[in-house]
């Protein structure tokens, strides 16, 4: 159970995506049909890799907790709870919980026509560490 009260479900622990992430993260899907709608809530220190978002891109909704988010080649920003990311097709970019907090947001995927998800490399220790 988290340490932090979330307005969504905490969902079920990531197995479908736990080779995308570094720690241990929770899925709750919100929606079935449409506009991929899913909370996610990651433990303290857990973050998923780089990624892209082809074709489509997709909106955080950060709801509970901090975390961070970062655009290749750009600073890491920290998120708290209402902030909202947008994030544009074709940019590399990862995003999770602080070192020291439980972090939730909702993800939205951006529908488009043959939209997909590229998996890169984990982010490095050494590059979470200086946050």
């Amino acid at each position: 159970m988290t340490e932090f009260d979330q307005i969504f479900p905490l969902g079920e622990k990531n197995e479908a995506f736990a080779q995308y992430f570094i720690g241990q993260s929770y899925l709750a899907p919100l929606t079935k049909d449409g506009v991929s709608t899913n909370n996610v809530t990651f433990e303290p220190g857990c973050r998923n890799n780089w990624h892209i978002h082809h074709k489509g891109g997709q909106i955080l909704l950060c709801t509970a907790g901090r975390g961070w988010f970062q655009e290749e080649g750009k600073p890491a920003k920290a998120l708290h709870p209402g902030d909202v990311v947008n994030i544009p097709a074709g940019v590399k970019h990862w995003h999770g919980a602080s070192k020291d907090s439980w972090f939730s947001h909702v993800a939205i995927a951006v529908p488009a026509e043959g939209a997909s998800n590229e998996w890169l490399e984990p982010v490095s220790d050494e590059q979470y560490a200086s946050l």
